[in-house]
């Protein structure tokens, strides 16, 4: 019979995001509960302030998942990533098929240079390979808003695990760190495939923005818009991470969640934290 991993939870200081890591030789599943990784709130910044400095280290922002690394996106990158892309999967995206690497990397650069962007590189830790790319953008922080999207995958990542790490890892920080009371959703109302990924995050269809861009072939494209808001995200968090646990820890793992937002909660209200 196999061995069930036991479960150790850990309270690193204050309270906040919640980090399940996979299973390792020992059988452990390891628990803990982290600080956020910036503390701009108690730093006294206002929006504009925290915006400006977010921008400011944003090519210096890793984000852990489960089993996925998100770095920061370099033009470099394009080599691991152009060989993924061809027509039927470039369908659903805004911008234009690039039909070289170093298309790719004028992408990629462009993404860089934007400081309305956050873009990564989605790292693949059991291969140590670049599974994909994804972005944060058009950051309004005197708003609480941000947008989540440019992301693609290649192939043999598909129906895999990846694109759900990597959606924790975003939100986490979106909602827990810049503190952003919306995140938006947007992708081709043709591309069923984005759409009930999307739909899975909990995110709520706001409607369809007729004729929205100009489509690759020339034609005018619809596009859906679906948000995520902060009060909707706990329970968000908590689908995501049931769905990256393995099922029989389901139980144990559902009682660490609870235990982490009642942390968040009596830290709010400056209430004592448990020894």
């Amino acid at each position: 019979m196999a061995h069930k991993p036991s479960i150790t939870a850990e309270t690193c200081g204050l309270s906040g995001a919640l980090q399940v890591l996979e299973a390792g030789v020992s059988g452990v599943l390891k628990v803990s509960f982290t600080p956020p990784r910036y503390s701009l709130l108690e730093k006294g910044f206002s929006d504009a302030q925290k915006g400006a400095y977010i921008f400011s280290v944003q090519h210096n922002i890793s984000l852990p998942g489960h089993g996925v690394r998100l770095v920061p996106l370099r033009r470099s990158h394009a080599a691991d990533l152009f060989p993924y892309i061809d027509v039927e999967m470039w369908a659903g995206m805004a911008s234009e098929r690039p039909t070289s690497r170093r298309a790719l990397e004028r992408l990629f650069a462009a993404r860089i240079a934007d400081r309305s962007v956050i873009a990564f590189a989605v790292i693949d830790e059991e291969t140590d390979t670049v599974a994909g790319t994804t972005s944060l953008y058009d950051y309004v922080p005197e708003q609480s808003r941000i947008e989540l999207g440019m992301t693609f995958f290649g192939r043999n990542y598909w129906g895999r695990n990846v694109n759900a790490s990597s959606k924790l890892a975003l939100l986490s920080f979106a909602f827990e760190d810049l503190s952003v009371q919306r995140v938006t959703l947007r992708c081709d109302v043709r591309n069923t495939r984005s759409a009930a990924a999307i739909v899975k995050l909990g995110a709520t269809l706001e409607g369809v923005l007729r004729s929205y861009r100009h489509g690759h072939d020339g034609a005018r494209v619809d596009s859906c818009v679906y948000s995520l808001l902060a009060h909707e995200w706990p329970a968000s968090r908590s689908g995501l991470v049931q769905r990256l646990t393995p099922a029989d820890l389901h139980p144990e793992v559902t009682e660490l969640i609870e235990l982490s937002e009642q942390l968040t909660r009596d830290d709010a209200k400056n209430a004592p934290l448990p020894v």
